[in-house]
């Protein structure tokens, strides 16, 4: 390994340590704030989308008019809803939350789903069902209280990245700056 790549490697763990870190105080300490912040970037992110969509269909003249009327109301879909987390970002994140919520749910009881269908590929299928039934159960919380379940996600995502970013931080302050 060559001494340029070798300290460039070093120089990123510690970015992602000191970045890890530095996210994880704001979800913990500062949630809502650290969540609407989130939430201005997906409204940014869906404005250019929305943007780009509408743009498209002048460009493309060759296409039929059902493909540029579909990507001209797709666009407009992706311009509301960015425009709307301007509107009301208080709304925007509370939906936000919402739908990652249902999709965690969603995807909990799925998961359980497809572990129950495949046990007989399983040698120890005890934790295969015990998986699947903390999967099911999970699922089902959250699709009863997605608000709820997607806040302590992100309250369990801050406190998992101030970990990694604690250990990330360690492990570049231990390493080397030599190497073999």
């Amino acid at each position: 390994m060559s001494d340029l790549f070798y300290t460039k490697l070093r120089s990123m763990v510690g970015l992602q340590g000191l970045l890890s870190l530095v996210f994880g105080l704001l979800i913990v300490f500062w949630p809502n704030r650290t969540a609407a912040a989130v939430t201005i970037m997906v409204g940014i992110a869906f404005i250019a989308i929305g943007a780009a969509y509408v743009a498209a269909i002048g460009t493309h003249d060759d296409e039929s008019a059902w493909a540029r009327l579909g990507s001209f109301l797709v666009g407009v879909i992706y311009l509301v809803a960015g425009v709307f987390s301007f509107i009301n970002l208080y709304a925007a994140t509370a939906y936000l939350f919402l739908i990652v919520g249902l999709l965690v749910g969603i995807t909990w009881i799925v998961e359980a789903i497809v572990t129950f269908a495949s046990l007989k590929y399983f040698e120890r299928k005890g934790w295969a069902v015990f998986s699947a039934l903390i999967s099911l159960l999970a699922g089902i919380v959250l699709l009863f209280s997605p608000l709820i379940g997607a806040a302590i996600l992100w309250l369990l995502l801050g406190l998992a990245m101030i970990i990694v970013g604690v250990v990330k931080i360690f492990q570049y302050f231990t390493w080397s700056h030599r190497h073999a």
